[in-house]
């Protein structure tokens, strides 16, 4: 007989396919410390099973347009309301067999998971790109203008030229290919949700790097988003190149 170390070590190892297998041939056995493993290994399938059904509904909208399109578009931006750093966009092209669970809007997510899902997404998608518009671009033609900027830069940049777009509640102009505005788009559309994690991980480590630069405004903390830390930086030290002169106005 198993002894229960090894037994916890086979649940908690097993592959999610191999589980229920696994659950099957330990249920009966009546050692407390064997109930306590199964019953956590059935919790960990209960939540997989939850998550697949969840990522399921999240292709509805590819679904629904994958059937008259190979290659949709999903497309969404970070960093609409800092006070410093640029505006970022991104898009992202899944095949149809996609299998990534978990995708979600990026500030649902944990820096830690964003992360892993960054290297998943971009080994998935059939193409993916980033576009940015620079502080001086938001501060010239204003930010909604400079969102559409980055996001038709993504769209440029994608190395296979999508037939569909899915953006994040918004129609980007200037664009010659059909566009599906979804509100909330990045907690509905596997696409949409794939590009604000790329988005927002991109912004974030660009955000570090200016840390580096500008120390005193903690931006790898703040991200350049108006924390008390980061305006009280700025009453100090004035601004600094990278913020938003149209977004300071009342601090300087």
């Amino acid at each position: 007989m198993s002894s229960v170390q090894e037994i916890k070590t086979i649940l908690q190892h097993a592959a999610y396919e191999e589980l229920p297998d696994h659950i099957r041939q330990f249920q009966a056995d009546e050692r407390a410390g064997v109930i306590r493993e199964v019953a956590r290994a059935q919790k960990r399938l209960d939540q997989w099973h939850a998550e697949k059904q969840r990522i399921e509904k999240m292709k509805e909208y590819e679904y629904q347009y994958w059937k008259d399109y190979d290659f949709i578009c999903g497309i969404d931006e970070v960093g609409r309301g800092p006070l410093a750093g640029p505006v970022m966009a991104a898009a992202v092209i899944f095949p149809k067999d996609v299998n990534l669970l978990y995708l979600n809007d990026s500030k649902q997510l944990s820096e830690k998971k964003r992360e892993e899902l960054y290297e998943e997404i971009k080994a998935a998608a059939v193409a993916y790109a980033v576009g940015i518009a620079d502080v001086e671009t938001i501060d010239r033609i204003n930010i909604l203008q400079a969102d559409y900027v980055a996001m038709r830069q993504a769209v440029s940049r994608l190395s296979t030229e999508p037939q569909l777009l899915l953006n994040d509640a918004v129609t980007i102009p200037s664009l010659n290919l059909p566009q599906v505005p979804i509100i909330k788009g990045d907690t509905k559309s596997i696409s949409i949700a794939a590009a604000s994690i790329l988005a927002k991980v991109e912004r974030d480590r660009l955000m570090c790097m200016y840390d580096e630069i500008y120390p005193q405004y903690g931006f790898a903390r703040n991200k350049g988003y108006g924390s008390a830390e980061h305006i009280e930086a700025i009453r100090t030290y004035g601004p600094c190149e990278i913020h938003r002169r149209t977004f300071i106005k009342s601090i300087v």
